[in-house]
């Protein structure tokens, strides 16, 4: 049984399908861990949705940051930016359906090991200075809240950059914003874990004191798997964990790609958008 490990699809739909057939995936029998991001940017952002959707136990997915502002446009009163490419979604007749099943989504999934060398994955990395088991705690705290009657007033404040460090005692949104942040917009950090926002470009652009977050070594040793960062082109490099970077720039004219957790091989399908 397969299972294979995709960055971000931000709504390359046609690559998707391409990929899926280049590994002839089967549902019946393999299985997809997708790093979020699912929409947005791209041009089909709606079909990417329902079809990830639609393959059901098959597929574990993170939530990324653009899965979010979708959920903050349509139910937490957010507006949609210029370079937005949600309205199918926004104005498709399943669209609550589609809401929900994305809503409930986790920040986080890992193999069920037991092990400190378990493989996990989220949309953005994991905050050197937290413990496996607190960070799981900690997306669940998110998920909870989600998942909660008070959803749409969490999704409504949601956006910001601060707190831009983790503290243990951080409460209330404060807390809750924080943590998407590491799981879903982290990049650059510096040695106290503050993040940075402003620079989202490769390595040689991290601002003085910043490093990316895989070159903080661990205490404990987990297999990260991670999208969100379009211009490592699917490298590490310098890396002081065992971080797997997923995103290959599809929806920038990159390519789409599948890690196969077993072997490490690595299968693309380059961007139709070229």
């Amino acid at each position: 049984m397969p299972t294979y490990a995709i960055g971000d699809l931000q709504g390359c739909y046609a690559e998707f399908l391409a990929l899926l057939e280049r590994l002839s995936f089967d549902p019946r029998r393999d299985r997809l861990w997708i790093a979020g991001d699912l929409v947005n940017r791209g041009p089909a952002s709606l079909a990417c949705l329902r079809e990830v959707e639609q393959l059901g136990d098959s597929a574990r997915v993170v939530l990324g940051n653009h899965d979010l502002h979708l959920l903050a446009v349509a139910r937490g009163g957010m507006t949609e930016k210029r370079k937005d490419t949600l309205s199918g979604i926004l104005a498709a007749d399943d669209r609550e359906r589609l809401l929900d099943w994305l809503q409930s989504r986790p920040l986080w999934v890992d193999d069920g090991s037991d092990s400190p060398r378990r493989t996990l994955m989220t949309h953005a990395g994991l905050l050197p200075r937290w413990r496996l088991d607190q960070a799981r705690d900690l997306a669940g705290e998110v998920e909870a809240r989600l998942g909660g009657e008070r959803a749409g007033e969490f999704l409504e404040r949601l956006y910001g950059n601060e707190p831009a460090c983790w503290r243990d005692d951080l409460a209330g949104i404060d807390r809750l914003r924080a943590i998407v942040n590491v799981f879903t917009r982290m990049r650059f950090i510096a040695a106290d874990g503050t993040l940075d926002f402003a620079a989202k470009e490769g390595l040689d652009s991290a601002p003085a004191g910043f490093a990316p977050w895989f070159t903080y070594a661990r205490d404990d040793d987990p297999r990260i798997l991670f999208g969100h960062w379009a211009a490592l082109e699917g490298r590490t490099p310098g890396a002081a964990v065992r971080a797997e970077a997923l995103d290959t720039g599809c929806v920038w004219g990159g390519s789409l790609t599948a890690l196969d957790l077993d072997s490490g091989a690595r299968i693309s399908e380059p961007s139709h958008l070229k």
